[in-house]
C-alpha cells in the first residue's frame, strides 16, 4: 500500500464519528425521578408513585433496580423523622409505587437510588412531596 493510500485511509476513518463506532451509553445524569403526585392527602396508609425517565427523550425507564429507598422530613428540618416505605406493584411501565404511613402533615422527602439496564452508575433521586391536612 503506497503512503499515500494510507495517508487516504487514515484521513476516511478519522472522519467517521466515534459514536459510530462504539457503543452509545447515556450517563446516568440523563435519567431522573419524578413524582407522580407532589401533594397528597393525610391517611393512615399512602401510596406514592414515582416515574423513572431518560430526560433527553421523556422515555420511561422500565425494569430499573431501586436498591436504596427511604422517606422522611428533612425538608421540614426533622431528618429523623422516617417513616417506613416498601415497594409496591405497578402496572405501568417505568412507574415504581410505595406504601407508606405519612403520619405528619408537611414536607416529606423521598430518597430513592436506581440502577438502569445497561448502564454504570447509579441513578440518585431526591424529591420532596408535601402531605396535606
Amino acid at each position: 500500500m503506497t503512503s499515500a493510500l494510507r495517508l487516504a485511509a487514515f484521513a476516511a476513518l478519522a472522519a467517521v464519528p466515534l459514536s459510530l463506532i462504539a457503543p452509545a451509553m447515556a450517563d446516568v445524569r440523563d435519567y431522573e425521578f419524578q413524582l407522580v403526585h407532589d401533594q397528597l392527602p393525610h391517611n393512615e396508609a399512602t401510596e406514592v408513585s414515582v416515574r423513572l425517565v431518560k430526560k433527553s427523550t421523556g422515555a420511561p425507564v422500565p425494569d430499573a433496580v431501586i436498591f436504596a429507598s427511604r422517606i422522611d422530613m428533612a425538608p421540614a428540618g426533622m431528618p429523623t423523622m422516617r417513616a417506613s416505605l416498601a415497594a409496591a406493584p405497578s402496572a405501568d411501565a417505568g412507574v415504581y409505587r410505595f406504601s407508606t404511613q405519612l403520619e405528619m402533615e408537611g414536607a416529606w422527602q423521598l430518597s430513592l437510588a436506581a440502577k438502569v439496564q445497561g448502564e454504570e452508575g447509579t441513578v440518585v433521586g431526591r424529591l420532596i412531596l408535601k402531605v396535606l391536612p
